[in-house]
């Protein structure tokens, strides 16, 4: 496929690296476990990997508060073990992708160490500095994402420094030139270490508004929410010049032959869509959020699905994406049985589907006891269900002691149900979730109209919608039920079809001559035969 980038024809799955594999038994992931587990990936069909950071940081927020660019923490072991990692992973055909988080670093970075220690010092215009108002107060109003005020008072040069997420954050002036430099020579570092791209964390947040004015009340605003909704983010994020300053780190992959750019971006479809730049020179894959967000029934989801497609800019590749270390797990929202149907929709949509490890074993929310809380915006705003911990828990390999994770204590707790749902077991049961991705997986290389082909809606049938893909000749139907009751769907008008897989893992073969006879909770891919 000559004309199909990896990236538009291949499948990312997400690593949090604290909770993939322990080698040293201290509790916490690190590089030579994921290299422990490539052939497990291999096995399982997926075409890249992408690992949350690894850099060395005070772990204020876990690895997103970086002490050092160009390095890996001892937590996860060394360059040695990065430069390994990249070469094993590329001997199985696996790409690997890291994350790269230019927005704030580290109040223990030697950058910001050196910024604020004095006015005058040559990296203060490196982040964003700001004389109080004339009763002492914060320049403005913006809030931190993880709340309280987003502006923390420097005594000893009696300013305020500006960070997005915890005060231990500050973030980067992206508005000097000298940031951008260091930045892209950050970028290169990894690039010429033969790393395969980045996933770009807050890529929206980059630019700020140069007036700094405040941002405006929310009026949707409900108890109960986040702090950070109260206010609209209009002047804090998603400035028009962000555009300028993706297109500066695109220019550096493309010093590099056949990497990828891809932006972490929580923002309305249309919106969303202008990441991708001028001419397509902005991000290669803008992440596309609304699956986790919309709501999970047949009418919102088709709708949302035919709005997108609708919205990319022409040449514009779109993607996907179920969850992440930041969202309660699609097992966790949608229940067992539909993350099942979750699955084929991921791997069936057209564009670049993102799984996060875990998911494909269907492990849902871990209850975090009160005394094991480590995400820092759950100790900052208690009480709210803002923890992010549950999703995070350790990788379930088999039914040993830590489920083959760690020989020490876990640094999360792992589920009450890892002897049952893990890996171990679900793959030797050809009806298991595990086997689900997998046969999907293969599907998806095997029948490349699901890879690159291209997209028609098909339409609504009372609990269930269809959609068509498309290569040639190579014409597949995927039928998917969002509820727990059957459901017949006419598909009279699309010829005679043949059942190719379903998520219920049966009937293979079968023919279906004007109506499908869906079970509750069932997906099913058919395709045509005259």
């Amino acid at each position: 496929m000559p004309d199909w980038q990896w990236w538009q024809r291949g499948v990312v799955y997400q690593i949090y690296p604290r909770s993939f594999q322990d080698t040293n038994g201290d509790g916490i992931g690190d590089l030579r476990g994921i290299c422990e587990r490539l052939d497990y990936l291999v096995w399982l069909g997926v075409d890249a990997i992408w690992i949350s950071p690894i850099y060395p940081s005070p772990m204020a927020d876990f690895g997103y508060d970086i002490a050092d660019y160009c390095n890996v923490d001892p937590i996860f072991g060394t360059l040695g073990d990065f430069d390994r990692l990249i070469a094993e992973a590329h001997g199985r055909g696996l790409k690997v992708i890291l994350d790269f988080v230019p927005n704030h670093t580290s109040d223990q970075h030697p950058w910001f160490r050196e910024s604020r220690s004095s006015r005058t010092s040559p990296k203060r215009d490196w982040y964003i500095w700001r004389d109080p108002k004339p009763d002492g107060s914060p320049p403005n109003n913006w809030i931190s994402n993880f709340g309280g005020p987003a502006w923390e008072w420097d005594e000893a040069t009696g300013q305020y420094y500006y960070h997005a997420f915890l005060k231990e954050q500050p973030d980067l002036n992206w508005r000097n030139p000298e940031v951008r430099a260091a930045m892209h020579d950050v970028l290169r570092f990894w690039l010429r270490r033969s790393v395969d791209g980045f996933r770009v964390d807050v890529i929206w947040h980059l630019m700020k508004d140069p007036e700094f004015r405040d941002n405006p009340p929310n009026p949707g605003f409900q108890p109960g929410r986040p702090e950070i909704d109260r206010l609209l983010q209009i002047h804090s994020t998603d400035q028009p010049d962000v555009h300028e300053i993706i297109a500066g780190m695109r220019r550096v992959l493309e010093e590099f032959e056949d990497r990828v750019l891809i932006g972490e971006i929580y923002l309305p479809i249309e919106r969303l869509v202008a990441y991708y730049g001028q001419d397509l020179a902005g991000a290669h894959l803008p992440f596309n959020f609304q699956l986790i967000h919309t709501a999970w029934n047949v009418r919102e989801l088709s709708t949302l699905i035919d709005e997108y497609e609708a919205a990319l800019p022409e040449g514009g590749w779109p993607n996907w994406v179920l969850g992440n270390h930041d969202q309660p797990r699609i097992a966790a929202r949608v229940g067992a049985a539909q993350a099942r149907v979750a699955a084929m929709l991921l791997l069936t949509l057209r564009g670049t589907p993102t799984m996060y490890y875990g998911d494909e074993i269907g492990l849902a929310k871990v209850e975090i006891p009160d005394d094991a809380v480590q995400d820092p915006w759950e100790k900052n705003e208690p009480g709210l269900g803002l923890g992010r911990d549950p999703e995070r828990t350790p990788m379930q390999w088999d039914s040993s002691p830590h489920a083959g994770f760690t020989t020490g204590k876990p640094w999360l707790p792992l589920s009450p149900t890892y002897a049952e749902c893990n890996v171990e077991r679900m793959r030797s049961d050809p009806r298991s979730i595990l086997s689900l991705y997998r046969r999907l997986l293969a599907l998806r290389r095997e029948r490349k109209a699901l890879s690159v082909g291209s997209y028609r809606s098909i339409g609504v049938f009372g609990t269930a919608f269809a959609y068509e893909r498309t290569l040639g000749a190579e014409r597949l139907i995927v039928v998917l039920n969002l509820t727990h009751e059957p459901h017949l769907v006419d598909l009279s008008s699309q010829g005679r079809l043949r059942r190719v897989l379903s998520t219920c893992l049966d009937g293979e073969g079968d023919l279906v001559e004007g109506t499908l006879d869906l079970r509750g909770d069932e997906g099913v891919i058919l395709e045509s035969v005259g």
